[in-house]
């Protein structure tokens, strides 16, 4: 499916003038302000930008994703930025590759098109969008740092504390917004525009296996702690049912990372085992 909707992309761009391809890196929970080098990493972005035709039509997205989702700091920032970036230097293909939390910023803008006049520019605009770790059902780690006694609530080091997108991403509260106000999940509309997912599947820490050192072992180190509160098939931070539940999953990490590694949620936004070159092939 993917490559037939490829491929029609490509009928349509034949038929019309050369399109201008541009990829925005859209972060994931958190306060952003440098999200180049403080989430992403530069090796990361630069790599994955050299698919691109024009390497310079690139943007990376500074945005306040502690906030709910709709709110002016998240969604209102993001498409100020986005629009910025399309409008500015006349992207008309883009491409956003979005990490956790970001794709449900993402699924705001693509669900609620009339909320902001500018949503209609930036749909229009868009190719797809891959969802690096989506959090579209939630996580079980929101409900215990909300909910939990004192020990989950520890767990607010690594889940982000009590912000209003940690709230958020509580599995009720995301049935419910799934059910009302976004597209993409079962028994809904489907967004306007491709939502694939990269699902991460598992946690490994062994000292003596270099996977586990990729991204920063003491980071993968707290997620395989944090799989406690998830299911065998986990990333450290959301079950593979949540990163699945809206859009298309593109791939398990598995099914097409070098040596058929896993992607805990850490390194689902890192230069490892081939990650950046899928998505950069992928541009």
């Amino acid at each position: 499916m993917r490559f037939l909707l490829a491929g029609l992309l490509l009928a349509l761009a034949s038929s019309l003038a050369s399109a201008n391809t541009g990829v925005a890196f859209v972060h994931g929970t958190g306060k952003q302000t440098d999200a180049l080098n403080d989430y992403w990493q530069s090796g990361f972005v630069n790599s994955v930008r050299q698919g691109l035709p024009n390497q310079a039509n690139y943007v990376v997205i500074n945005c306040d994703f502690e906030q709910y989702m709709w709110d002016s700091r998240a969604a209102g920032c993001l498409a100020t930025a986005l629009y910025n970036f399309v409008t500015s230097r006349n992207i008309t293909d883009l491409v956003v590759l979005t990490h956790s939390n970001g794709g449900n910023v993402m699924r705001w803008i693509m669900s609620n098109p009339t909320w902001d006049s500018r949503y209609p520019t930036i749909i229009q605009r868009i190719r797809w969008v891959n969802a690096l770790a989506p959090s579209s059902a939630g996580t079980p780690l929101a409900d215990a740092v909300m909910n939990g006694n004192l020990l989950e609530q520890a767990l607010g080091w690594i889940a982000g504390y009590k912000s209003d997108a940690v709230r958020m991403q509580q599995q009720s509260w995301m049935a419910s917004y799934n059910a009302n106000w976004l597209y993409g999940t079962a028994g809904r509309p489907a967004l306007p525009k491709g939502f694939w997912s990269v699902v991460g599947s598992d946690v490994r820490v062994a000292v003596w296996s270099g996977n586990a050192y990729c991204g920063g072992y003491h980071l993968n180190l707290g997620l395989e702690v944090t799989k406690a509160w998830l299911n065998s098939c986990a990333d450290g931070f959301l079950n593979c049912s949540s990163q699945a539940a809206a859009g298309r999953v593109w791939f398990y990490d598995h099914q097409r990372t070098s040596s058929g590694y896993i992607l805990n949620h850490n390194q689902s936004r890192r230069q490892c085992f081939n990650l950046d070159v899928i998505l950069r092939n992928d541009l």
